[in-house]
């Protein structure tokens, strides 16, 4: 219980992430399950929290959907519990229309918002309005 206790008092862990460290100091396993399921019905260890608090924070950062995604099944959160946390994201064209208006549109900010793991479709639909944006009035 202490190794927990010192693990989670330097940051929030899942269920599993804890696990994995008690196994790694060599806690035997079925101490490993006592305390982490003690831990769980105390409230100390939380997915679903550690599910919306990471992706709220990753969304700040300007990470995209599937970044999120991919980041909370690594931390062992599962599909419902990431699918939640990112339903209650604002929405992803809305993120990536921010980073646009900041950046730019054009080829660069198209592949950054890639590689931050944003749709193609978010990507293309910010690009989209950024360009109508600037684009001068119609002459008639």
């Amino acid at each position: 219980m202490a190794r927990a206790v010192r693990s989670l008092a330097r940051r929030d862990l899942s269920e599993r992430e804890l696990a994995d460290r008690l196994d790694r100091d060599n806690v035997a396993e079925a101490e490993r399950n006592e305390t982490v399921d003690r831990l769980v019905r105390a409230g100390a260890v939380d997915d679903e929290r550690l599910a919306k608090d990471r992706a709220e924070l990753l969304a700040r950062r300007g990470a995209g959907d599937l970044l999120v995604r991919h980041d909370l099944e690594a931390r062992g959160i599962s599909d419902d519990q990431a699918e939640a946390a990112v339903a209650a994201l604002e929405p992803e064209a809305v993120r990536a229309q921010r980073i646009v208006e900041r950046r730019g549109p054009g080829p660069r900010t198209a592949r950054y918002l890639a590689s931050k793991g944003f749709s193609e479709e978010s990507i293309e639909a910010a690009l989209e309005k950024a360009v109508a944006e600037d684009a001068p009035p119609a002459v008639r």
